[in-house]
Parts: structure tokens; sequence; C-alpha cells
């Protein structure tokens, strides 16, 4: 296992976004339309989109890239699992309305992303962090593997169920 990234980051109208091969081109909805799961978009060929359950503030954020699938860590609240292409063999994050950060190098090609949230439920209901210490916490672990439907692993909060919701409203045009 590799950790590419982690510390906290700023988020604001809960978002946040790894970008693969481009930025966000603005539209929410191209990032989640079609996919099951509503806290990782990965349905534009750019970015992952990624949901925090705070609206503004800071959150905990670690990135780790794995040779193989490690497996899942059922002490998390929220787990989802979507599939992505890093073609230039590298990724940045990206925090809403910032520069790109530093890139992260990752071999070019195909991976399976498990993004997992704790404690998305109370940041959610807090809505805006005031303090440097984040109230939920994510991990994005990645891995080489060939593109699956996306899929909810577990989801334990209402917050992860409107998005999960919304997502899945898209498909239906609502």
């Amino acid at each position: 296992m590799t950790t590419l990234f982690s510390q906290n980051i700023s988020v604001q109208y809960g978002q946040a976004y790894l970008e693969l091969g481009g930025q966000f081109n603005g539209s929410m909805e191209d990032c989640f339309r079609g996919q099951s799961n509503g806290i990782c978009g990965a349905s534009a060929p750019d970015l992952l989109f990624l949901i925090t359950g705070l609206h503004t503030g800071k959150v905990g954020l670690t990135i780790n890239l794995f040779d193989t699938d490690p497996g899942i860590d059922e002490t998390w609240d929220e787990i989802v699992e979507v599939s992505c292409q890093a073609p230039k063999g590298e990724v940045a994050l990206s925090e809403w309305a910032a520069d790109s950060g530093p890139p992260m190098a990752v071999p070019a090609g195909s991976y399976r992303a498990r993004y997992h949230a704790r404690k998305m439920q109370a940041a959610n209901e807090l809505d805006t962090n005031v303090t440097e210490v984040p109230v939920d916490t994510y991990r994005l672990d990645l891995w080489p593997a060939p593109p699956a439907a996306d899929r909810i692993i577990k989801q334990t909060s209402e917050v992860a169920a409107y998005w999960h919701g919304w997502a899945k409203g898209l498909a239906m045009g609502k």
C-alpha cells in the first residue's frame, strides 16, 4: 500500500474532486448519472466527485493506492465502490472552486475506487465546522481492476441515503 494523500482538506458545498485527467465541468449530475451510489461520482470520465457530510469546513481525507483489492473495512459507516480510468499516470485532488493540488503518481490504467465515510451524518447535522479538527473523515482506496458497475456496500446514515436516492433519481429523470 502507498498512501498518496493524508491530511485535512477544506470543503464547501460538501464537495471535493479527484481529477483523473481533467477538471470538474460544473455539472454535478453528469458525475452521478447512471449510478446507484450518490457519494462518489464516477460517471464523468475525467474525475471522481466526492460528497462529504459537512457543508463547509475541514474534513479528513486519506487516499491510498493498492496493488490488489484491500478488502472491505466494516468499521466505516458508509462504503461505496466505483470504477475509473487514470489515463495520465497521475491524479490530483481539488477542493471546491480551488486549483488542483500537486499530482499524485499512479500507473495509467483502469481502477476500482472504494470511498469510505465516517461520521457523515454528524457532520451534516453540524453543517459548518469552524475548527481545524474534522468531524467527518473519508478514505479513498484505489487499485487496478477492470471496469464494473458502481455499488453501495454499506449505508448507515440519512445523508448518504439522501444522496443515493438523488443519484438513482437522475436515471428516472427526477
